[in-house]
């Protein structure tokens, strides 16, 4: 029998849990109730809010006497990941189901975050008809409209619900099956990180991957394609990555429309994943129409690259500052590393006789780069050529295989 954590407010809506379990019950699905209200002391729950509030870290009789709304959703979601990840990685879970207004959407999702990709979790919420990158974040979870508000049953909400209920039960087998009858012989997964300007190197290192017996997940690095692979990472899915375009961190520094956040970079580093990293389309940051290019940047050098993207050429203090940021990431990872520097241009428009083509910046970035990574354990090439010339993207695919051999 499958198990399925129902995490929720139990101290506003009881009786919509109650109802949830006796449905997952009839279908079979065994049921795990986590208690996320402030105030709740529901004998329905397996784990009760203070044993949410401890798991945060936190103090549940100040956390309560405070009153503070926003530090109980805090607490509560911070909490509801920690245990929900225990439970997930022991096995006792095989999926997750919230529903909830805003306020439950919030606590559920730091939850649903914090599990692997192709762990089964849904969230029923009165917020899914709107901007729902914060409920979501990178993983796979599946966002139901609630329609009417969840505040009991009625002819529309047992529809819903009753969807909801169903999706999350076979999920939950569907998932137990997998890992039931999984393969010990499937193929290695490595990542590839592309976007269109270092085409042609991600697909020969692609190639070259498929030939050593890889299975390759490509990843445009348009801020929300690096977060996800940087999550699978997390996740623990990958036996290595081959990060070629690094162009988020640009749009970060400057303040592009691709950003995927202070952090990025840093993951494969932190759990010690094999890493070949190069500077892919570091010479761009990337904004929408050419009219919606700040005003600040009036004078730049841009570059129309359709109606919906207007290309921003980076400056040479801007390449040494992405040098300096890039070298001490990589200095700092705990798993075999190298960087690979393609000295003649960083994408398709870097390269001599294209606009974007600017050797002085690209030399900042490298120096930058050489002086954060000298007496680092990081293996430095320096290849006489441009990052799409034939044989950069195969020479950075066989050294992470040869790192991902040798471990």
């Amino acid at each position: 029998m499958t198990t399925v954590a129902l995490l929720g407010t139990l101290d506003t809506k009881a009786d919509d849990y109650a109802w949830l379990a006796e449905q997952l019950h009839a279908l079979g699905t065994d049921v795990l109730v986590i208690d996320t209200g402030s105030f709740s002391k529901s004998p329905m729950a397996t784990v009760d809010s203070d044993a949410v509030i401890k798991a945060a870290g936190a103090d549940a009789a100040g956390l309560r006497e405070r009153r503070d709304r926003g530090e109980m959703m805090a607490v509560m979601g911070r909490g509801a990941a920690v245990i929900v990840r225990e439970l997930a990685d022991a096995g006792k879970i095989q999926g997750v189901l919230a529903i909830g207004g805003s306020g439950g959407s919030s606590v559920a999702a730091p939850a649903m975050q914090a599990l692997p990709v192709g762990f089964p979790k849904v969230l029923v919420s009165t917020m899914a008809s709107g901007d729902v990158s914060p409920y979501v974040g990178e993983v796979d979870m599946t966002l139901m409209y609630s329609v009417v508000d969840v505040a009991g049953i009625n002819s529309v909400s047992s529809q819903v619900l009753g969807n909801a209920v169903a999706a999350i039960s076979a999920m939950a087998q569907a998932f137990q099956t997998r890992l039931e009858t999984a393969s010990v012989d499937h193929k290695p997964l490595v990542a590839i990180t592309m976007f269109g300007v270092t085409t042609p190197a991600a697909d020969e290192a692609r190639a070259r991957f498929v030939s050593l017996g890889y299975e390759v997940l490509v990843f445009h690095a348009t801020g929300s394609g690096g977060r996800a692979m940087e999550k699978l990472v997390e996740s623990g899915l990958l036996a290595g990555v081959c990060d070629l375009t690094t162009t988020e961190l640009a749009d970060d520094l400057v303040g592009g429309v691709l950003s995927a956040g202070p952090h990025r970079l840093e993951m494969a580093g932190s759990v010690g994943l094999p890493q070949v990293v190069s500077l892919g389309a570091l010479d761009m940051v990337n904004f929408g129409p050419q009219d919606t290019v700040p005003e600040k940047f009036a004078g730049r050098n841009l570059l129309v690259h359709n109606p919906s993207v207007t290309l921003m050429r980076t400056t040479g203090e801007e390449m040494q500052q992405l040098g300096l940021s890039i070298g001490r990431k990589l200095a700092s990872a705990t798993g075999p590393t190298e960087v690979f520097i393609p000295l003649a241009g960083v994408s398709a428009v870097d390269v001599d006789g294209a606009p974007f083509r600017d050797a002085e910046a690209d030399s900042l970035l490298f120096a930058a780069l050489r002086g954060e990574l000298e007496g680092s354990n990081v293996t430095i090439h320096e290849l006489d050529m441009a990052i799409n010339d034939t044989g950069f993207g195969a020479a950075m695919a066989d050294a992470l295989h040869a790192a991902i051999v040798a471990r």
